[in-house]
């Protein structure tokens, strides 16, 4: 099987790079399934899960959001932030749910909504990945 190179970037770091055989995303329209060959294409990410497989193996990393681009000679995703499930701080994340489902519970005149919703996906995107067994 060929295989797709690949490198996911954040504004800190580069997170990973490698040629794997699948890449399976979750991009503004639904998921895709990326292998060598596949057209290119530029889809925003959704906060999910980010997976990898290689050689039979599987990497995954929770991402919040970015892009998404396959071109002919690879994947680029430039995420805001993209972490390994080893590389979470549970407790940090359940904190940080917490925050997130108390203010969107106290519906306050200076409740940011849609921000609040979104701390709350990334934290339940960082927790679940962390915690999948």
């Amino acid at each position: 099987m060929r295989k797709m190179p690949i490198e996911i970037v954040t504004p800190e770091r580069k997170v990973y790079e490698n040629a794997v055989d699948l890449i399976v995303a979750r991009g503004a329209d639904g998921d895709l399934g990326i292998m060598a060959g596949h057209v290119p294409v530029v889809t925003t990410l959704k906060v999910s899960h980010l997976r990898l497989k290689n050689d039979g193996q599987e990497i995954t990393f929770a991402v919040s959001g970015g892009f998404l681009e396959v071109k002919p000679e690879g994947v680029s995703v430039l995420a805001e932030a993209a972490e390994m499930p080893e590389e979470i701080d549970v407790a940090r994340a359940n904190r940080a749910k917490e925050r997130a489902e108390k203010r969107l519970s106290s519906k306050g005149e200076s409740l940011d909504e849609r921000r609040a919703e979104l701390a709350l996906q990334r934290a339940v995107n960082r927790i679940s990945l962390a915690t999948r067994r």
